[in-house]
């Protein structure tokens, strides 16, 4: 069972409903760096396809490590729970697995910071 895309889209629109703000950190795998980038820039499409993420434009900036970090809104707790069974986003996830590690934001030094900067990407 998935998420009616048409009420999402409208609900968003007229009713407000409201979106959830995920901060997403990649760390590439040796020799992915390029192809998680590449993974990055084209991964909303599929999902606003879904009616899972909104059309906000994301932030992505590359904390000194190499880490890459994402700013992006998802429409909904709904939208996010549902993604776990989303067969497009399961195979979205197969493939940033395979270029990169998944990094909690508090490990990277920038987040240890009061203001933290990072490179715009």
């Amino acid at each position: 069972m998935g998420i009616d895309r048409d009420i999402v889209r409208r609900l968003t629109v007229t009713e407000g409903m409201m979106g959830s703000i995920s901060v997403a950190c990649y760390k590439p795998r040796p020799g992915c760096e390029e192809a998680l980038l590449e993974l990055v820039r084209n991964h909303l499409p599929p999902l606003r396809a879904e009616g899972l993420v909104t059309q906000r434009t994301p932030i992505v900036m590359r904390a000194a490590d190499g880490t890459i970090v994402e700013v992006f809104e998802w429409v909904s707790q709904e939208a996010i729970a549902g993604a776990h069974h989303n067969p497009a986003v399961l195979d979205l996830w197969k493939r940033f697995e395979a270029v990169c590690w998944y990094e909690t934001p508090s490990n990277l030094a920038e987040f240890k910071n009061m203001f933290s900067h990072f490179e715009p990407i």
